[in-house]
């Protein structure tokens, strides 16, 4: 009797389950994306400057939005690349060939699956990361993390910044946002510092000035000297990003796009042509 007891207790469980877990719909939020789109490419140049160098180049960047959804988790994501590589003579010092991938939610902006494949110098690092958002857990090569509701990774973080809202935000106001890397949660903020016109290889454009600061976690220790330049127009376009070092300064600035969603009509008209050769 105990036996059919048990037995029927383990169907009906086992029923429950099934039905719970085939019935149970998450909800997921909705970002208001305008800012990018499949087909999205960016290639920006990496170079050290200083009043004694000038520019070097040190290597290159870039991102690529693919042109067709993938499927993750049963949701349609974008496909997003970035890469790096060092060139020139910084290849025989400290020589780099990274390699990113996120497949990101369409509607919530939110990460399903994250590649990493690090070579800087004498360092490697691979890792992949399977994000279970309605379970709240990150499953790495090494660990399974419990993480917050909308956890990004280190390169969605940047696509879903780019959507946030700062209608009526005032220099020196935050946005927080965190991220999941090397098995840690890192909570992060992003520093709005007012508008400024920049000049670029591309030409000129009005942008809003960010400073992205880590505040928590184990890898960085303290805030980044680190500004970022963003478009001011419907693209929230990355053009340029400078990072202080202890004598010069490191830069990251765009040199040729495609597939942008929208018009760039932050790039102040100039007349003589500046830019249109690298633009693709």
């Amino acid at each position: 009797m105990n036996k059919r007891r048990n037995i029927s207790g383990y169907l009906l469980f086992t029923m429950l389950v099934l039905i719970v877990g085939t019935g149970y719909s998450q909800t997921y939020r909705i970002v208001d994306n305008t800012a990018f789109g499949h087909g999205e490419k960016l290639t920006f140049r990496v170079y050290y400057h200083s009043l004694l160098t000038g520019k070097v180049t040190a290597g290159e960047a870039k991102l690529e939005v693919k042109n067709k959804p993938v499927t993750k988790s049963g949701r349609e994501t974008y496909h997003v690349i970035g890469s790096g590589q060092s060139k020139g003579a910084f290849n025989f010092f400290f020589k780099v060939d990274d390699r990113f991938e996120t497949f990101i939610d369409r509607e919530a902006l939110i990460p399903w699956y994250f590649i990493r494949r690090t070579r800087e110098g004498g360092y490697k690092k691979d890792d992949e990361v399977t994000f279970r958002q309605n379970n709240g857990l990150a499953i790495s090569r090494n660990a399974v993390k419990k993480i917050p509701e909308n956890t990004q990774d280190i390169l969605s973080v940047f696509y879903y910044a780019r959507t946030l809202d700062i209608t009526g935000v005032k220099p020196n106001e935050s946005f927080p946002l965190s991220f999941f890397l090397d098995d840690s949660l890192y909570v992060s903020k992003i520093v709005f510092l007012g508008r400024e016109q920049l000049k670029t290889e591309l030409g000129t454009f009005n942008c809003l000035k960010f400073k992205p600061m880590v505040i928590k976690g184990e890898v960085f220790s303290e805030p980044y000297p680190m500004e970022l330049y963003i478009t001011d127009d419907l693209n929230r376009l990355p053009v340029m990003v400078k990072s202080a070092v202890i004598v010069g300064s490191v830069k990251m600035e765009l040199v040729s796009y495609e597939g942008l969603r929208n018009p760039l009509s932050s790039k102040v008209p100039s007349g003589n042509g500046n830019g249109a050769a690298s633009k693709k």
